[in-house]
């Protein structure tokens, strides 16, 4: 089983990086191939990534472990086109800066659709690295913007 690993640093308290992490629905704002995330359950959600020639993957995923401000782990269902479990971990380094990494395996499914999916993972490591790069920068984006964690400014507003 395929395994990408990245560690990156954020400038925002470990409270507001876990809390967006924890909001799986906005995956797609910073992961490139991920189309959308469904909350299906308490601790289960669906996700579909974008594929060749405008096909698509999905699969159920569920949150195996949710560790506050610590970590976050999570497998797929039997379900779907692709089997991936991971976890992510946030290390507080001080007031305003958090630590996260992330370990993802995955394991696409054999013939034609797995020959699909393994062109969409087909380099794992530098997605998850440019996944990451666009989740600071959205985190950064916010904070900067309206210098509010944007978890709370969601709360007020009754979306989360």
């Amino acid at each position: 089983m395929p395994i990408a690993e990245k560690t990156i640093i954020v400038s925002a308290p470990v409270e507001q990086v876990y809390r967006f992490w924890t909001q799986f629905e906005r995956f797609p704002e910073f992961m490139e191939n991920i189309t959308s995330v469904t909350k299906t359950g308490e601790r289960t959600s669906h996700w579909v990534a974008k594929g060749p020639l405008g096909s698509s993957v999905e699969w159920d995923a569920e949150t195996t472990l949710l560790e506050e401000n610590r970590r976050i782990a999570w497998n797929s269902r039997d379900s779907g086109d692709i089997t991936t479990s991971g976890q992510v971990t946030f290390t507080e380094l001080g007031t305003n800066q958090t630590q996260i990494t992330v370990t993802l395996k995955y394991e696409p499914p054999a013939g034609k659709a797995g020959e699909l999916v393994a062109k969409i993972f087909s380099d794992p490591q530098r997605q998850l690295e440019e996944d990451l790069e666009r989740f600071k920068a959205v985190v950064n984006q916010q904070r900067t913007t309206t210098g509010r964690d944007p978890s709370a400014q969601q709360r007020e507003m009754g979306s989360v």
